[in-house]
C-alpha cells in the first residue's frame, strides 16, 4: 500500500475527511470571519477579565515550590523539617569589627542581639550573647559575661568560649574579627506580613548599630530568596518592556511601516495580557519558572503575528482584495499556526512527565499559554486586520534587508544541496555523541542574583568560621529517654565523631557536643535546659530520634556535596548504625535537581519523537517527518554540544530551554513545508519551483521571526539571575541554529532528496 493511501486511511480513521494539517483547529479563525461581532465580544470580555487580574500579580519566592513533591529526597527533607525543625529558614547576621574586644563595642552588639530578639518577626536568636551556660546550683549564666571593662578580659572570654562551646565555634571568628548572630523568624508574623517586611525591619534595626568600625550584613536562605524574588520581578518588567520594544522595532524594520509594526505588536500585547491574567487566576502567583512563560509567549506571539501579516500583505500585493486576503491567510496560514501551536504545546506538556511542583506548574502554564496564544491569533488578529483596512491602512513593501539572505540560500541549496545535506546529516549524527555524554550539574549559587550582597556575606562567613550551611543526620534511638540515655548517647557520640571526621573539628553540634559542660559536672538535663528551645534541634520530645548537625561551607559544589553525603552514610553503616538518614536543604536540592534534570532530558527526547510523529501525521507523510528531523535536531544537539564542550553540564533551566526552543524551532519548519505543499497542490508548481517559491514567499518572514525570537529572548541573557540568563543564552543559540536549519539545511535536503521528496504529501508531480 502506498504512503499516500496508508496516510489517508489513518487520517480518515482519526479525523474523518478533514485533511487540514492543523487537525481542523483553524476552524476558530473561520468562526471569527463568519461571526465577527460575537468573536469580537469574546475578545473584549476575555481581555477585560484578564486585565482585572493583573493588579494581583506577584512572584512567589519560595524555592521549595520548585522542588515540592519531586521525589524521596523532598519527602525526606519535609519529614526532617517537621521532626526537628531546621536552620534553612534562619537568617545569619554577620557582624565584623576590628574592635570586638572593646567592651563598649561588645555591649553594642549585645544590645543589638537583644533588640533583634524583641522584633515581632523574630521568635528567637542564637549568638554568643543570647546563649547561656550552666551555672552553680542548677542556674544558668550568660555565655559572655556582662559588665566586662578590660579588653584583655573580653578577648579571653570570647577565646575560651570559642574553644570550649561547640555552638560558639561556628559563631565566633577565631581571630575575634567578628561574630555571627542566627535569627529564627517568627513564621506566623512572616506569613502575615511577608518576608520582605521582615527583612526591611531587620535591616533598619541593624543599621542603627552599624558604623565606621562595625559592619552588619544579612545573609541566609530568606535573604537569598528575597534577592532572587527582587531580581525576578525586575527581570519581568525589563523583559516585557524591551521585548515589546525590540519586537516592534524589528517589525518596523521588516515592514517599513509604523502602523504595520503596530499591527504586528498588538497581538503579542493582547496574548501576554491574556496569559498573565490566566496564570494569576489559576495559580495565584508566578514562580521563578512560570514567570519565564510570559517572555516565551511574547516572542512566539510576535513571530506568529509576523508570519500571518507577511502572508496577508503578500496576497494583498498580488492583487487580492485586502478583506479577502485576510480570509485567504486564515485558510492557508491557520492550519500551519495550529500545528505549530500543537508542537509547542507538546513540548510544554512533555515536561509534566517529570515530578515536582515547579516543573508541573511550568508545564501546565506553558501548555495553557500555547493554547491561549493560538486563540488570540485566530480571533483577535483577523478582526484587527480588517479593522485596519477599514481605517485606511495601506500595504507597505517589505524591507530588502530581511529578504536578502533568501536568494543566497536558494543559490546555495540549488548548487550545493547534496554537499550541505550530507554534511548536515553526518554532523547531526556526530552530535549525538556529546548528547549521550553530558551529565546533570547543579550549583546553588547559580540561583543567586549577580553581585549578591547576601552571597558575599555568605562567603565571608565561610572564610571566617568555616561555613554555617547545615547538613543533618537523623539518628534513631532506642531508649526513648527525653534527655538521652547513656546507650543512646554513645550512639549519638559515634555519629557525631563520624561527621566531625569529614567536616573538621568543632564543625558539628549534637547532644554529644557539650562535653566541656558534662566534664564540669553538669547533667544532660541541665545542659538541655541551658539551650532552651534549641533542645528540639538535638532530640525529639519522645527521645526516639536525635539530630546531628554538621556545618559545611555555604558555597559548595554539587559534586563535593554528593561525595560528602555518601562518605558519611558509608561510615555510619560501617559503624553498624541502621536507619540513620543524611539530609538537608542543600542535599535535597542537589539530588532532586539531578533527578529532575535526568527526567527532563527524557522529556526532551519524548518531545522530539512525538513532535516529529505529529508533523508526519499532519502532513500524512513519513517523508515530511524525515525532512523535519535533521533541521530541528541539529540546533538542539548543537546547543548541547556547546554546553558539553564548555564544561557546563545540564542544569534545570538548560533542559527547559532546549525543550521549549525545540517546540518553537519546529514552527518555522512547519510553515515552510506547509507553503511548499500549498505551492505543489494548489498552485501547480514543480518540486524545485515550489522550493524556490516557498523561500521567496516566507523566507523573509522566517528571518524576521527568528530575529524577533532571538532579540526577545536575548534580553533574558542579561537577567540578574544566572539560571535565567543561561536560559536566554541557550534559547538564542538554539533559535539561531534553527534559522540555519530552516533557511539552508531544509531546502538543501529537499533539493538533494530529488525523487525521494517528489511525492511529498501525496503530490506526484
Amino acid at each position: 500500500m502506498s504512503e499516500e493511501h496508508l496516510g489517508s486511511r489513518l487520517w480518515k480513521w482519526a479525523f474523518g475527511h478533514n485533511r487540514s494539517i492543523g487537525f481542523g483547529l483553524e476552524f476558530l479563525g473561520h468562526l471569527t470571519l463568519r461571526y465577527p461581532r460575537a468573536l469580537g465580544a469574546f475578545v473584549v470580555l476575555v481581555t477585560i477579565f484578564c486585565a482585572i487580574q493583573l493588579p494581583r500579580i506577584s512572584v512567589d519566592g519560595d524555592m521549595l515550590r520548585v522542588y515540592a513533591h519531586s521525589g524521596p529526597e523532598y519527602d525526606a527533607y519535609e519529614h526532617l523539617s517537621q521532626t526537628f525543625g531546621t536552620f534553612e529558614n534562619d537568617i545569619n547576621i554577620l557582624v565584623t569589627t576590628p574592635k570586638l574586644t572593646d567592651p563598649e563595642v561588645l555591649e553594642t552588639i549585645r544590645t543589638m542581639a537583644l533588640d533583634l530578639s524583641n522584633s515581632e518577626y523574630v521568635s528567637g536568636t542564637m549568638s554568643a550573647f543570647t546563649l547561656r551556660k550552666p551555672g552553680p546550683d542548677g542556674t544558668t549564666l550568660p555565655a559572655v559575661p556582662e559588665g566586662l571593662t578590660d579588653p584583655v578580659a573580653v578577648g579571653a572570654a570570647l577565646t575560651e568560649l570559642y574553644q570550649t562551646d561547640p555552638m560558639m565555634r561556628n559563631l565566633i571568628n577565631p581571630d575575634l574579627s567578628g561574630v555571627v548572630i542566627i535569627v529564627f523568624p517568627n513564621q506566623p508574623a512572616v506569613k502575615a506580613n511577608g518576608t520582605k517586611a521582615m527583612i526591611k525591619e531587620l535591616r533598619e534595626l541593624t543599621a542603627d548599630y552599624a558604623g565606621p568600625d562595625l559592619s552588619v550584613e544579612l545573609t541566609g536562605p530568606p535573604i537569598w530568596t528575597s534577592e532572587m524574588l527582587g531580581a525576578a520581578v525586575n527581570d519581568q518588567v525589563k523583559f516585557t518592556i524591551w521585548g515589546f520594544g525590540l519586537g516592534a522595532l524589528i517589525a518596523l524594520f521588516a515592514l517599513r511601516s509604523f502602523w504595520g509594526a503596530v499591527l504586528v505588536a498588538a497581538t503579542p500585547f493582547i496574548a501576554v495580557t491574556w496569559v498573565m491574567g490566566i496564570i494569576v487566576f489559576g495559580f495565584g502567583s508566578f514562580s521563578f519558572l512560570t514567570i519565564i512563560v510570559t517572555t516565551i509567549v511574547l516572542v512566539i506571539a510576535f513571530a506568529e503575528s509576523l508570519f500571518f501579516i507577511f502572508n496577508w500583505l503578500a496576497y494583498w500585493r498580488e492583487g487580492v482584495d485586502p478583506y479577502k486576503a485576510v480570509d485567504e491567510t486564515v485558510r492557508v496560514v491557520g492550519p500551519a499556526s495550529a500545528l505549530t501551536m500543537l508542537t509547542t504545546l507538546v513540548s510544554f506538556a512533555s515536561l509534566s512527565l517529570t515530578p515536582g511542583q515547579g516543573i508541573q506548574e511550568f508545564s501546565l502554564a506553558g501548555t495553557v499559554a500555547s493554547l491561549t496564544n493560538f486563540i488570540c491569533l485566530m480571533t483577535f488578529l483577523p478582526l484587527l486586520l480588517k479593522l485596519a483596512v477599514r481605517l485606511g491602512f495601506k500595504a507597505p513593501k517589505p524591507s530588502f534587508a530581511i529578504t536578502a539572505p533568501i536568494p543566497v540560500a536558494w543559490l546555495v541549496a540549488r548548487k550545493f544541496g547534496r554537499l550541505i545535506a550530507g554534511a548536515a546529516v553526518i554532523g547531526t549524527v556526530l552530535l549525538l555523541v556529546p548528547y549521550s555524554q553530558i551529565q546533570p550539574h547543579f550549583s546553588f549559587e547559580d540561583f543567586m542574583s549577580k553581585d549578591s550582597q547576601a552571597l558575599a556575606a555568605a562567603e565571608s562567613i565561610d572564610d571566617g568560621v568555616g561555613g554555617v550551611a547545615p547538613i543533618y543526620i537523623s539518628v534513631p534511638l532506642e531508649e526513648g529517654i527525653a534527655d538521652v540515655g547513656d546507650k543512646d548517647f554513645e550512639r549519638v557520640k559515634l555519629v557525631h565523631e563520624i561527621v566531625e571526621k569529614h567536616l573538621g573539628v568543632n564543625k558539628v553540634i549534637s547532644a554529644a557536643a557539650f562535653t566541656h559542660y558534662a566534664d564540669s559536672g553538669f547533667t544532660r538535663e541541665q545542659i538541655f535546659n541551658a539551650v532552651g528551645d534549641l533542645k528540639r534541634r538535638f532530640v525529639t520530645d519522645d527521645g526516639m530520634k536525635a539530630l546531628v548537625t554538621g556545618f559545611m561551607p555555604l558555597i559548595i559544589s554539587s559534586d563535593d556535596l554528593v561525595h560528602l553525603k555518601e562518605a558519611i552514610q558509608s561510615d555510619i553503616r560501617a559503624a553498624g548504625i541502621e536507619g540513620a538518614e543524611v539530609g538537608g536543604f542543600r542535599v535535597m536540592t542537589t539530588y532532586a535537581t539531578d533527578n529532575i534534570v535526568r527526567g527532563l532530558q527524557l522529556d526532551l527526547t519524548i518531545s522530539v519523537v512525538v513532535n516529529l510523529f505529529l508533523i508526519g501525521l499532519a502532513f500524512m507523510s513519513w517523508r515530511v517527518a524525515l525532512a523535519t528531523a535533521i533541521p530541528n535536531l541539529f540546533p538542539i544537539l548543537g546547543t548541547e554540544a556547546w554546553l558539553y564542550f564548555g564544561g557546563n553540564g545540564l542544569q534545570l533551566t538548560t533542559v527547559l530551554s532546549l525543550t521549549i526552543a525545540f517546540g518553537i524551532a519546529v514552527d518555522d519548519t512547519t510553515h515552510f513545508l506547509s507553503h511548499y505543499l500549498h505551492s505543489r497542490r494548489e498552485e501547480g508548481h514543480s518540486h524545485m519551483d515550489a522550493i524556490k517559491h516557498t523561500m521567496e514567499r516566507i523566507g523573509g518572514a522566517i528571518v524576521a521571526a527568528t530575529m524577533i525570537l532571538c532579540s526577545g529572548t536575548a534580553i533574558v541573557m542579561f537577567s540578574e539571575l544566572p539560571q535565567v540568563a543561561l536560559f536566554g543564552t541557550l534559547f538564542v543559540i538554539t533559535l539561531a541554529l534553527a534559522l540555519i536549519g530552516d533557511v539552508f539545511i531544509l531546502p538543501s535536503l529537499l533539493v538533494a532528496g530529488g525523487r525521494f521528496f517528489h511525492p511529498l504529501g501525496g503530490v506526484k508531480k
